[in-house]
């Protein structure tokens, strides 16, 4: 049985990973990922607006992987605009709201549909990887672990391979609204008269808090060497290095 201080140090790292599970599942339905400002270009240029006329022809906009809202600005007042993955409702729907536009579903040929999906795939790798370590940490506080895949092996690997997911959803979103421009893609989707420019992009509560759920992955990391665990290898590399001394000196 682990001591009460590899109990305590177990269960903190497990609630930890729970609280990230829950907070990755809350943050990818929600539209809190990104918010823009974006400009009216086509509007601007129109009028030769400069200065605080420019006001009259911003719009800002937030979406999340799944849908978003936003307001469009040409001068000539305030459009609010939403967007989902609720893919044709706007084609066969005979009740649904007008606004409302299958925004992803219907931008295959403008956004990176691989890079979506794998955002979306290695956000529920991530939530099922941290269910597996909450899982694991409390076994390790309460039972008897196996040395191999519910001892601190395993412990280890599931919190690197849960960080390493965290990491590459950050990336792969982060070039996804850089590098492809997603933003103006959005705002400027069935727009035939206006085109649309980003002129402020911000990340915002969604992507941090899978950016926390990363750094709680290496703090836990931490905690399981805190508890007395040495990290993999180390003892397989001091124990070959013994096993060469004692071969020398017969």
């Amino acid at each position: 049985m682990p001591s009460q201080q590899k109990k305590i140090i177990f269960c903190m790292a497990g609630v930890l990973s729970f609280l990230c599970a829950l907070g990755v599942v809350t943050a990818v339905g929600t539209p809190l990922w990104v918010k823009a400002t974006i400009l009216c270009k086509t509007g601007a240029l129109l009028v030769n607006a400069s200065g605080k006329e420019l006001d009259k022809f911003m719009g800002e906009m937030q979406y999340g992987l799944f849908h978003g809202e936003g307001v469009r600005q040409c001068g000539l007042g305030a459009r609010p605009f939403r967007f989902s993955s609720r893919s044709m409702k706007e084609r066969y729907s005979l009740y649904g709201d007008k606004g409302e536009k299958a925004v992803f579903p219907d931008l295959v040929q403008a956004i990176p549909v691989s890079i979506h999906i794998n955002i979306i795939l290695f956000s529920m790798i991530l939530v099922v990887l941290t269910m597996v370590g909450t899982a694991f940490f409390m076994y390790n506080a309460f039972g008897k672990p196996f040395e191999t895949l519910h001892g601190p092996l395993g412990l280890y690997l599931v919190s690197f391979i849960s960080g390493s997911c965290g990491c590459l959803v950050m990336i792969l979103f982060a070039s996804e609204v850089k590098v492809h421009r997603l933003s103006e893609k959005i705002a400027n989707f069935k727009e035939g008269t206006y085109a649309y420019r980003t002129q402020n992009e911000n990340y915002t509560t969604s992507f941090w808090v899978v950016f926390i759920c990363f750094f709680v992955h290496f703090l836990n990391g931490l905690l399981i060497r805190l508890a007395g665990f040495q990290f993999p290898f180390t003892k397989s590399k001091e124990t070959e290095t013994t096993n060469v001394a004692s071969d020398l000196m017969y």
